[in-house]
C-alpha cells in the first residue's frame, strides 16, 4: 500500500469519529458535486495505484500519475462535455469526471488501457499514454513542456474567428476551450508565448475563449518553484481575469472554477484559474523523491489532500459518514483491480505497420469530428490568360485562387497582411479578402504554428507563413511534437491539416547571411508523417501547392512547402531568354510523388530541387554542348521522397549527380543514394553538396555553397566515367 493511500485510509478512520468542520461551509446544491467530485478523484487515485502495481508486473509502461491534483475533477464536473479540453498529463481526476458526466464512456476501462498499451485503447490505439478521448472533446496531448498552449489559444482563436465567418467547428458557438498545464511549465518559452498571446488578443479586443489552468504543485520534478514566482505572472497577464483556489478547499475550489469557466464563456475572452495542488508518489513511478525532499515535507502535503478534503467536506455536510467514505473508496479501489485483470489481457501492437498506420500517407482514417467545412467552389483565376509570371506571382496567384474557392482558407503570419510579405508574394490578399482571413501575427514563430494548430482543429485550412526558415528552428516542435504527431497519438481520430509556407533555401545576392539565407531542411525531413515540397519554377508551384492543399484538406496533412527566395523574381535562365517564367497553371494538382523531369538525356541524370534546378538546367546546357546528354530531374516533393520515379529514372541514365543545395551533412543526398543504391542501381553516382557551415554574409557564401561549375565539372568527370 502506498504512504499517501495509507494515510488517507487513517484519516477517515479518525474522521469517522471526530466531526469537526476545516472547510468552507456548502450549501444543498453543493453536496452532488461534492459527491461526483469525489467518485471521480477516488478513480483517479486508485487508476495511479494500479499502474505502480501493474508497472512492477511489467505490464504498464507509464506512472506519472495525477495523484494530489485531483483537484482538477472540479473542471471535469463543472465544463461542459462539449468544451474541447487540451490537458496536463496530471489530469486525470478531470478525465475522470467528464467521463462520468457524458455517461458514455469508462474512465477505469480506458485508463488502463492506456496505460498497458492496449490495442484497444480509444484514443491511441496502444501508441502512448495520453489523456485523450474523441467523445469527451479531450484532444490528445503530451504536454511535456506546454507545447500544447499554443494550439489551445490558436484553437479559441479560431472560434472566435469561426463565429465572425458564421462557420461551424465540431464544437458549439458558445464553447469554452480549456488548457491545463503545470507551474514549471510557466517558465518554458511556449507557456510564455502563448500568455502573451492571449493577452495581446484581450488588449485588441479579439475574441479567445480560453480558459488557461495552472495546476500548480509547487515544484518540477525536483525544482522548486520560488514562493509567489507563479502567481505573481500568472496575476499579471495585461487584461487577463485571473482566479485562484486551493485543491484542498473543494468549496471554494467549485466556487472559483464556476465563476472562471461563466467569465470565459461570457465575455468570450480568456482567463485564467491558479489552482494551489501538492504532488503526491514523486513525479513518477522512476522517481526517487527522497533524493531532493526530507521525509517531513512529503508527509506534510498529506494534510493537503484533495481527495480527503472532499470526504471531510461530505461528512460535515451530513451528506456521508466515515463509514461510508471508506466503503465506496474501497470499492472503487476493487473495481479499478478487477477491470485491471482484464485488460492486461488485451492484445497490444506488434508489427511496424500497425504501430506506424496512422502516419502512412494515403491510409489514414477521416476523423469523426470533420477537419473541415466541407465548402469549396471550382478553382477559378484572375490572372490575365497568356501573362508570363514569375514563382511569386505564380504563388500569389494560387493563393488568391484557394482563398476564392474555399471559405475556410486563411492566411497569415508576420507581416503578410497589409505589407504583403517581405517579398510581395502575399501581396493584395488582405485588401481582397480582408483582415479576418488574412492578417498580421505577433512576431512569434510559436503563436503562428500555434495559431495553424488551432485553426486546423476548428475545421479551418491553415496557411501560415514563417518568414524566413532560419526563423523555424525556434519553434520547430510546433511541427515536431505538436502537429504531425496528433495523428499517431489519436489513432487518426484528430487531424489538424495545413499548409506551412517559408520562404528560404540560399543563394540571395548581397543580402542576409545565416539568418537570411539557411539551407538546412534536415529537421522537417526527420518528422514521420510530415510532407515537405520544393517548388523550383513559376510553371510547377501553382499544383504543387494545390497538392499541398489538398493533401491537407482531404487527408489532414501537416505540409511544408518551402519556396526558394532566390528564385522568386527570377526571369531568365540564359541572358534575357524568360524561360523562368510560365503562363499561370489555372488548374492542375500534382499528386504526391510527381516530379518533373527537363531534358531527355541518357548519358546523365542530374537530381536536384530548389535552386539546385536552376544550376543543374544551365549546368546541363554546358554540358550538352560538350556532347553530354543530360536530363534534369526534380524531386519537387522531399518528404516522402518521390523513390518509385527517382528510381525509375535512373535505371534509363548512364550516370547519376544529385544537386544538392542542402547540407553535406544531414542533406537531401544521403537520402537520394540510398534510395537508388536500395533500389540496385549500379551505375556511376557521385553528389556536390554544400558545406557543412553556416552560411555566411555576402561573396563568401559562394565558398560553402554548391556552385553551377562544381555541377559542370562533377557531371563531366561522371560522364568520362561511364564513356
Amino acid at each position: 500500500m502506498e504512504p499517501v493511500d495509507q494515510h488517507f485510509v487513517s484519516a477517515v478512520e479518525v474522521l469517522r469519529a471526530s466531526g469537526s468542520p476545516t472547510s468552507s461551509a456548502a450549501d444543498e446544491g453543493t453536496v452532488p458535486r461534492l459527491t461526483a467530485m469525489f467518485d471521480a478523484q477516488a478513480t483517479s487515485r486508485h487508476l495511479d495505484f494500479a499502474a505502480r502495481t501493474l508497472q512492477r508486473s511489467g505490464e504498464c509502461f507509464y506512472t506519472i500519475g495525477s495523484a494530489g491534483h485531483e483537484s482538477n475533477a472540479a473542471l471535469g464536473l463543472l465544463s461542459r462535455v462539449s468544451d474541447p479540453a487540451l490537458l496536463h498529463y496530471r489530469s486525470g481526476g478531470f478525465y475522470a469526471a467528464r467521463a462520468a458526466l457524458s455517461g458514455a464512456v469508462d474512465p477505469v476501462r480506458e485508463t488502463l488501457r492506456s496505460l498497458t498499451s492496449s490495442s484497444q485503447d480509444p484514443i491511441s490505439g496502444g501508441r502512448h499514454k495520453v489523456i485523450g478521448h474523441r467523445e469527451l472533446s479531450i484532444i490528445p496531448q503530451t504536454s511535456t513542456i506546454a507545447s500544447h498552449l499554443p494550439r489551445a489559444v490558436g484553437l479559441a482563436y479560431a472560434l472566435g474567428k469561426a463565429s465572425l465567418l458564421e462557420r461551424s467547428t465540431p464544437w458549439p458557438h458558445d464553447a469554452v476551450v480549456i488548457c491545463s498545464f503545470g507551474d514549471a511549465s510557466v517558465n518554458h518559452s511556449t507557456a510564455t508565448g502563448a500568455l502573451n498571446a492571449a493577452a495581446y488578443l484581450t488588449h485588441r479586443h479579439k475574441a479567445c475563449p480560453i480558459l488557461l489552468v495552472c495546476e500548480d504543485n509547487g515544484i518540477g520534478i525536483s525544482t522548486r518553484s520560488p514562493r509567489g514566482w507563479v502567481a505573481s505572472t500568472l496575476r499579471h497577464q495585461p487584461g487577463v481575469p485571473y482566479f485562484s483556489a486551493a485543491g484542498h478547499d473543494p468549496v471554494a475550489l467549485l466556487t472559483a472554477t464556476e465563476e472562471a469557466l461563466a467569465t470565459v464563456r461570457g465575455r468570450r475572452s480568456p482567463a485564467i484559474l491558479h489552482l494551489d495542488m501538492v504532488r503526491f508518489m514523486a513525479h513518477a513511478g522512476s522517481d526517487v523523491e527522497s533524493a531532493y525532499r526530507s521525509p517531513r515535507a512529503i508527509e506534510a502535503d498529506y494534510d493537503d489532500d484533495p481527495l480527503l478534503a472532499t470526504a471531510r467536506a461530505l461528512v460535515e455536510n451530513g451528506a456521508w459518514t466515515g463509514d461510508h467514505v471508506l466503503a465506496r473508496y474501497e470499492e472503487i479501489r476493487q473495481h479499478v483491480g478487477e477491470v485491471a485483470r482484464s485488460v492486461c489481457a488485451e492484445p497490444r501492437l506488434s508489427r511496424r505497420d500497425e504501430v506506424v498506420a496512422p502516419l502512412t500517407y494515403g491510409a489514414a482514417r477521416r476523423a469523426a469530428h470533420p477537419s473541415r467545412t466541407p465548402s469549396r467552389t471550382p478553382r477559378r483565376s484572375e490572372a490575365p490568360t497568356g501573362k508570363l509570371v514569375t514563382l511569386a506571382q505564380a504563388i500569389n496567384a494560387t493563393l488568391a485562387q484557394e482563398l476564392e474557392a474555399d471559405p475556410g482558407v486563411l492566411v497569415f503570419g508576420e507581416d503578410v497582411a497589409v505589407k504583403g510579405g517581405v517579398y510581395g508574394v502575399t501581396r493584395g490578399l488582405h485588401r481582397r479578402f480582408g483582415s479576418v482571413r488574412v492578417f498580421d501575427t505577433l512576431l512569434d514563430e510559436q503563436t503562428i504554428l500555434g495559431t495553424a494548430l488551432g485553426a486546423g482543429l476548428a475545421g479551418f485550412l491553415p496557411i501560415p507563413e514563417i518568414q524566413y526558415l532560419a526563423y523555424l528552428h525556434n519553434a520547430e516542435d510546433q511541427l515536431r511534437g505538436e502537429a504531425a504527431s496528433l495523428r499517431f497519438f489519436s489513432n487518426g481520430q484528430y487531424r489538424n491539416g495545413m499548409v506551412v509556407r517559408i520562404p528560404g533555401l540560399a543563394y540571395q545576392k548581397g543580402f542576409g547571411g545565416h539568418f537570411h539565407n539557411d539551407n538546412s531542411v534536415a529537421v522537417l525531413r526527420d518528422i514521420p508523417g510530415l510532407v515537405l515540397a520544393v517548388p523550383s519554377h513559376p510553371a510547377v508551384a501553382p499544383g504543387l501547392l494545390r497538392g499541398c492543399l489538398d493533401l491537407a484538406r482531404d487527408d489532414g496533412r501537416v505540409c511544408v512547402y518551402l519556396e526558394p527566395i532566390a528564385r522568386y523574381h527570377t526571369k531568365d535562365l540564359i541572358g534575357e531568354d524568360r524561360a523562368w517564367l510560365a503562363e499561370f497553371d489555372e488548374s492542375t494538382s500534382r499528386r504526391l510523388g510527381d516530379l518533373t523531369t527537363y531534358g531527355s538525356g541518357a548519358d546523365l541524370l542530374l537530381v536536384t530541387f530548389g535552386n539546385g534546378v536552376f544550376m543543374s538546367r544551365r549546368a546541363a546546357l554546358t554540358l550538352t554542348r560538350e556532347g553530354i546528354d543530360c536530363t534534369v530531374l526534380d524531386l519537387t516533393w522531399l518528404t516522402p521522397l518521390p523513390t518509385a520515379a527517382l528510381v525509375e529514372a535512373a535505371h534509363a541514365a548512364a550516370a547519376v549527380l544529385i544537386v544538392d543545395e542542402t547540407r553535406a551533412a544531414g542533406g537531401v543526398a544521403e537520402a537520394v543514394i540510398t534510395a537508388l543504391v536500395e533500389a540496385g542501381i549500379r551505375v556511376p553516382m557521385a553528389r556536390v553538396a554544400s558545406a557543412d557551415s553556416f552560411v555566411p554574409l555576402g561573396p563568401a557564401a559562394a565558398a560553402v555553397l554548391v556552385q553551377e561549375d562544381e555541377v559542370v565539372a562533377v557531371g563531366r568527370r561522371l560522364a568520362r566515367t561511364h564513356g
